[in-house]
């Protein structure tokens, strides 16, 4: 494979995970290494990120891939010594209790002086004596940083590091946040290295999409961890403003109505009757008239939370929004929906609302739409879009269907977003199929189909 197989599969990688790299920045990059040479591998590194990283928060998902597709070394890198058989020929134990306290000493010294780039190495070797599965099934991989790492005993290092910064004059609180985040460093570092042995037997693509992962736009709802779901609120405002923006421009660039063909006749008397100017009709103003029903419960609740969030701060692109939640009980919350009201203060309160919503516990799509048609059925009219978040998952219960037909012929407009991957759709206790025969059903997981979604609907 040549250098530039090589950056091109990277520049898709890239692509795949949510980077948005053209073709002209994917010129630049070449150019830059043109200039800069392949010697230096941080200067590579760094060209790259230069010309290909827009944005901050995509930086992690940059260097993710670029470990894979560029990693440091290749194997065990320059000494052959853990390689099968070699380190026998060396007269070192590559495993075993010695071959375990010698390391575990020399990592010891490593997390106390805090040395990075030995720290670097003892992970790769650490990999490389302890994390080795020959041997297994087509299909699975050889290499494991779990069984390093608990080979490693990380509790017990994380313990005697603590002791010793506290021995050295540091106090207790600093002493275990600095213990513990040197073990959670050196335990990242192993894991990068397997990924890389991994990527090395597999192909680096098979692992990028598993391993690595994506940028905030494109990460799944339903897998977002903790620290995920900070992120992805601190996307939906600048998301928002940006979306809006183009809504507004968009808006005006459509301003005009049809051509106003009696005013073009009687502008054309001063020409001779040629219609040089054309006359046009003002665009009758119109704005989506907006009713969400919001499924609230467990497994989508991320999803819903991040729907009505900007929905919320998109509020003013819509003629008028109105908001119901619901696990087996309908609840509205149009009245959290106040201009000029803080995003975070509204979707704190909104969140205990959602507590009305559920009276069984067990989600109940069934229910839910009854109980819609029976209290709020005014809700819906000529103008409005009916808007529905779920995944459609209703515990085997009645599914209403009369119920959501009435709603969809009331509405101008009917979408039903679902946060659940195609392939997952009506299996167990998935209604998908029979809901989106009457409402058509997209797939929306991230941040970039959500936006997609509400620019269309705006």
């Amino acid at each position: 494979m040549t250098l530039l197989d090589r950056h091109i599969e990277f520049l898709e990688a890239l692509r795949g995970a949510g980077l948005p790299v053209s073709l002209s920045e994917g010129l630049d990059a070449v150019t830059a290494m043109g200039l800069i040479g392949w010697n230096d591998r941080h200067q590579v590194k760094e060209a790259y990120a230069a010309t290909l990283v827009k944005r901050a928060n995509q930086r992690a998902t940059f260097d993710g891939l670029f470990e894979l597709y560029f990693p440091r070394m290749i194997g065990s890198g320059m000494t052959e010594l853990f390689s099968p058989g070699s380190a026998e020929a060396a007269g070192v134990a590559k495993d075993g209790p010695e071959a375990l306290d010698e390391f575990t000493e020399r990592l010891a010294e490593a997390l106390q002086a805090d040395d990075v780039e030995m720290l670097r190495q003892l992970a790769a070797e650490a990999v490389a004596r302890f994390g080795a599965m020959p041997g297994r099934g087509p299909g699975l991989s050889s290499w494991s940083s779990y069984t390093a790492l608990r080979r490693l005993s990380t509790d017990e290092l994380t313990s005697r590091l603590i002791e010793g910064l506290q021995q050295g004059g540091w106090t207790n609180e600093e002493a275990a946040r600095a213990g513990t985040r040197r073990v959670d460093r050196f335990a990242g570092l192993v894991e990068a290295d397997a990924r890389r042995r991994i990527a090395e037997e597999k192909g680096p693509e098979q692992i990028a999409k598993i391993a690595v992962r994506p940028t905030i736009e494109k990460l799944d709802f339903l897998h977002a961890r903790r620290a995920d779901l900070e992120a992805l609120r601190r996307e939906i405002y600048p998301l928002a403003r940006r979306l809006a923006t183009r809504l507004t421009q968009e808006h005006h660039a459509h301003r005009r109505g049809a051509v106003d063909l009696r005013r073009t006749l009687r502008s054309s008397m001063s020409t001779g009757g040629v219609p040089v100017d054309l006359r046009y009709r003002p665009k009758r103003p119109h704005r989506t008239e907006l009713v969400i029903l919001c499924d609230v419960s467990g497994s989508v609740s991320n999803f819903a939370t991040f729907t009505l969030m900007l929905v919320f701060a998109l509020r003013e692109q819509f003629g008028k929004v109105r908001a119901f939640t619901f696990v087996d009980e309908i609840h509205e919350v149009t009245s959290y929906f106040k201009p000029g009201a803080d995003l975070v203060d509204t979707m704190t309160e909104l969140t205990k609302a959602t507590e009305h919503s559920a009276r069984m516990g067990r989600t109940n799509y069934g229910r839910a739409f009854s109980l819609f048609q029976e209290r709020h059925a005014d809700a819906l009219g000529p103008k409005s879009s009916l808007l529905i978040l779920g995944d459609a998952r209703s515990n085997y219960s009645d599914l209403a269907v009369d119920s959501l037909r009435a709603m969809a012929e009331s509405s101008r407009h009917a979408h039903w977003l679902n946060p659940e991957v195609r392939t997952q759709w009506d299996t167990g206790d998935s209604e998908a199929t029979r809901y989106g025969s009457i409402i058509e059903m997209r797939e929306c997981r991230n941040l970039t189909q959500l936006s997609e979604f509400v620019h269309d609907l705006a």
